[in-house]
């Protein structure tokens, strides 16, 4: 009779799980869409709630209304700098687009020049003109980038308004209902926390400083449009690798076909000499002080994002991770240790 009863109980719970599942992967795939909105959300919610905390809780503000400024703070500090920076770089699409075409034009004679003197062969001018296709391709696209669209943004704030109102009730929900020791999950919070800062901060903060420095550069050596190249150097530099060399070698190709030689050397220094010393310095000891990130794990997660989430995917690319690195030890301290202790009692 009780086998009976334990079995039913089994097959009701199995035949649960299996219809949450199945239900869980419906709702995900119907709603994968909003994703980046979601990651925005979660990401400003822990930038923003410990402002919301002290503001409802010692202060005694109006949950909605501290809501309410705090994303409006949030729109003005963080997204409308992207917004300008993004329209200032769209509204010139057409000269990107003319300057991709002169940047072609400019590899072929450098190339051609390189093959004529050394007698070797580089590319053929197939090859460089399938790479100019490339870029005008793609500059429309990426000069157009922001979280994507003003739908996403719209849902992004839709979602943290919830999250900053119900910010307390949510955190200790989480807290209750991870199968976790209080101390790893305290862990996993700091973690988290710190990542996210990291990571949308720190690397806007060092993409800035490059765009500034470039900038500096740019107006010196006497480059055509500095304030759009800035731009280029802003948006270039948050990318994993490459980074900002994607703005400053076409300009040194360009000076080197227009037989402005001293202004391309020039521009070579100064861009792997000063820009990309500031990116190595700044990765080095801004991020390892605000998050302690590892920059291999800084770039590979980046990678990582931006092919899962997009634009958000810079953030949450770099916390993937970590986070995995973290459930290992996390795992390691829960589970393996424990047995590990538990055989030391038993052999005792």
């Amino acid at each position: 009779m009780n086998s009976n009863v334990i079995n039913q109980n089994q097959l009701r719970q199995v035949f649960f799980i299996i219809l949450i599942l199945l239900m869980g992967i419906v709702l995900f795939m119907e709603l994968a869409s909003f994703l980046p909105a979601l990651l925005g959300g979660i990401t400003l919610y822990i930038l923003l709630h410990r402002w919301m905390f002290f503001l409802t809780e010692k202060k005694k503000w109006r949950k909605g209304w501290t809501a309410i400024l705090l994303m409006f703070f949030s729109f003005i500090v963080i997204l409308m700098p992207v917004g300008l920076l993004v329209n200032m770089l769209s509204s010139k699409v057409s000269y990107a687009v003319q300057h991709s075409d002169e940047l072609v034009t400019a590899l072929k004679t450098v190339v051609n020049n390189i093959e004529t003197r050394f007698n070797v062969t580089i590319a053929s001018d197939e090859n460089i003109n399938k790479i100019g296709g490339t870029i005008t391709q793609s500059l429309p696209k990426i000069l157009g980038a922001t979280f994507n669209t003003l739908t996403t943004i719209f849902f992004m704030y839709f979602i943290l308004y919830f999250m900053l109102v119900n910010g307390r009730y949510m955190e200790n929900t989480l807290y209750e209902h991870v199968p976790l020791e209080d101390k790893n999950v305290n862990r996993l919070g700091k973690e988290i926390h710190m990542m996210v800062v990291s990571n949308a901060i720190g690397i806007p903060l060092i993409a800035f400083a490059q765009g500034l420095i470039g900038l500096i550069g740019y107006l010196i050596i006497g480059v055509k449009e500095p304030f759009f190249w800035f731009g280029v150097t802003c948006i270039a530099a948050m990318l994993p690798v490459i980074g900002a060399a994607l703005a400053y070698i076409p300009l040194a190709i360009i000076f080197f076909a227009n037989n402005q030689t001293g202004q391309g050397i020039a521009m070579l220094v100064f861009g792997f000499g000063i820009i990309g010393t500031i990116d190595n310095v700044l990765r080095f000891t801004l991020l390892k002080k605000i998050g302690n990130v590892h920059p291999l794990t800084t770039v590979f997660g980046v990678i990582i994002g931006l092919s899962l989430f997009g634009f958000i995917g810079l953030i949450f690319g770099p916390l993937l991770i970590s986070l995995f690195m973290l459930l290992l030890k996390i795992y390691s301290s829960e589970f393996i240790t424990k047995q590990r202790d538990i055989n030391k009692i038993m052999e005792n």
